[in-house]
């Protein structure tokens, strides 16, 4: 987000500015925080130099900032880029977002974990926050909807330490497909976990379908043999993203982007949220 803001403003300055005038571009960090977001937004609302804000990235520091620049008597412009709670929708005639809201995203991984992967039953891991509920809720309910089963959907903080205890119970429960709704150091540390215990065992796991802000391009990389990707980057702030591979037996593996999810079975595990045992 921040180096498409900074080449739109070279290019706009490249071509003698707006109406002759150059664009400075100011740059703060909310930290994903909703509290830090309130502060930033007070400061830029503040500044008569300021016309617009781009921004901000997650749906909860947008929703709480959304509330500073339109709440005073000369509204400030929010255009944001990737906060996609339908709560957004309607919260300000100045607030403007360019992504599609969590009411297609949920929906749409629903139905490509159903038609396209075959899954009928499926667990969720999501990021504990607006985001990260509202992508599991629509994909729960549409997936019910066409017929599926959610064995269990399990939040996370972003203290979470690993995911391998909820990949474990996935497995052991049947789940055909895994809906990960995180951000990008979660999906980073799940994709991690799972290319290490795919080494451990050659024993199938659930298909992964996850949206998340930054990590396209790995996903876009993996191979068509149905290994995890090697040494793809992250960094591309597309909002969704699928991985996968089809059930049928013997088969080989048909999606484009595929991540398997193996495990061995564990012993009951300590994480941040407590003790888990199964």
């Amino acid at each position: 987000m921040l180096r498409a803001a900074q080449l739109a403003v070279n290019q706009i300055n490249a071509n003698r500015g707006i109406r002759g005038r150059k664009v400075e571009l100011r740059i703060l960090d909310d930290s994903g925080n909703e509290d830090t977001a309130v502060r930033v937004a007070e400061q830029l609302y503040a500044d008569p130099a300021v016309v617009a804000v781009v921004g901000h990235l997650t749906s909860g520091a947008s929703l709480a900032a959304a509330r500073v620049y339109g709440g005073g008597a000369t509204p400030t412009p929010m255009i944001s880029p990737s906060a996609s709670s339908p709560d957004l929708s309607g919260i300000s005639p100045y607030v403007f977002r360019v992504c599609p809201s969590d009411l297609q995203h949920g929906p749409q991984l629903a139905r490509f974990a159903w038609q396209t992967l075959g899954a009928r039953r499926a667990g969720i891991i999501y990021l504990n926050n607006d985001y990260g509920r509202g992508v599991r809720r629509t994909f729960a309910a549409e997936f019910a909807r066409l017929g599926g089963t959610v064995l269990e959907a399990d939040p996370y903080i972003p203290a979470t330490p690993s995911f391998e205890p909820y990949f474990s119970r996935m497995r052991r429960w049947g789940a055909d497909v895994l809906l990960l709704a995180a951000e990008r150091p979660g999906a980073e540390l799940a994709l991690r976990e799972m290319r290490t215990t795919r080494a451990r065992s050659r024993d199938s796991g659930p298909t992964i379908a996850a949206p998340g802000r930054t990590t396209s391009y790995c996903c876009s990389r993996a191979r068509s043999s149905g290994r995890a990707p090697t040494g793809a980057p992250f960094g591309t702030t597309s909002r969704a993203w699928v991985a996968g591979r089809r059930r049928s037996r013997g088969s080989p593996a048909r999606s484009r982007s595929t991540v398997r999810v193996t495990r061995r079975a564990r012993p009951r595990s300590s994480s941040s949220c407590g003790t888990a045992g199964w």
